[in-house]
């Protein structure tokens, strides 16, 4: 999925209202309960939102770019859990390496796809 497509998705998914159902009470909505997949999406939605509004300068949706979708994925980094060996670690290449080391933890690749394709 390039770039402009998320943007434009993020732009439409803005512009949606969550589907609401009657209760037996009556005139009060609750929302229905919803799929692994969609609460996930949710999720992925507010964490978006969430780095907008803490962006700095703030960022409104409608002045979001690519460049913005390309530097939130780089935000999401940092909370990888993947260990990333730099070239030059002692323990580049090896699966389950013997001892701790400096190199980065990552988002795993696996994990970024998922958050594009929601």
């Amino acid at each position: 999925m390039s770039v402009s497509a998320i943007v434009s998705q993020c732009n439409s998914s803005n512009n949606e209202s969550s589907p609401t159902s009657e209760n037996s009470i009556g005139s009060q909505k609750t929302p229905p309960s919803l799929s692994r997949y969609e609460s996930q999406k949710r999720r992925d939605w507010n964490t978006f939102g969430q780095y907008l509004k803490n962006h700095k300068p703030p960022l409104v949706l409608s002045r979001c770019s690519g460049a913005h979708i390309l530097e939130f994925l780089r935000y999401l980094d940092q909370f990888g859990k993947t260990k990333v060996h730099n070239i030059s670690c002692p323990f580049f290449g090896h699966p389950h390496p013997p001892a701790p080391c400096p190199c980065p933890l990552k988002q795993a690749w696996g994990s970024l796809d998922a958050l594009v394709g929601r």
